[in-house]
């Protein structure tokens, strides 16, 4: 089973394009930034090449990490440790594959599984640091707003994607 490379870049490229909508003025970027605590000159104080050529690459990690939650038959790949034909993998190995090779890989079933991972993962770590930070809730729901909706949408290019 092989990565599929194409849908791990076009996967990564979401969070930055949901982010453009999602943190826009007219979305939630005035809340956000008001409950944040920033300002618009703080914002513009960043490079902007750095912060967005960073967040893609943090972002096509995510995306290929994303793979082992939402594809189900990366368990069992991930059980021979390499490629089944540079390998000695068993029967059993292939016949499950053949049999299950496609179960499961549908858009629905990725950004199903995105979600889970949005509000059991990363829901619980924005919160955890926010409250430490002591920053409000409502910079919380939107943040992981912000990470469940695009995690749904990763899940579902890599999952369905096939």
């Amino acid at each position: 089973m092989e990565s599929n490379i194409y849908a791990i870049i076009v996967a990564a490229i979401v969070p930055i394009v949901i982010g453009f909508v999602w943190y826009n003025p007219k979305v939630f970027g005035n809340s956000w930034m008001k409950a944040s605590g920033l300002t618009e000159e703080q914002l513009k104080g960043g490079n902007l090449l750095v912060i967005f050529g960073v967040t893609l690459v943090l972002s096509f990690l995510l995306a290929f990490f994303a793979q082992t939650l939402v594809i189900h038959q990366i368990g069992a790949f991930g059980m021979i440790g390499g490629k089944p034909e540079d390998l000695e993998a068993t029967s059993s190995y292939f016949a499950f594959m053949e049999e299950y090779k496609d179960a499961f890989r549908t858009y629905k079933h990725g950004a199903f599984h995105g979600i889970l991972a949005g509000v059991f993962l990363f829901f619980p770590v924005i919160a955890t640091n926010a409250l430490f930070e002591r920053k409000s809730w409502k910079y919380i729901f939107i943040n992981s707003g912000y990470w469940i909706v695009s995690l749904a949408a990763i899940g579902a290019i890599v999952c369905g994607w096939v």
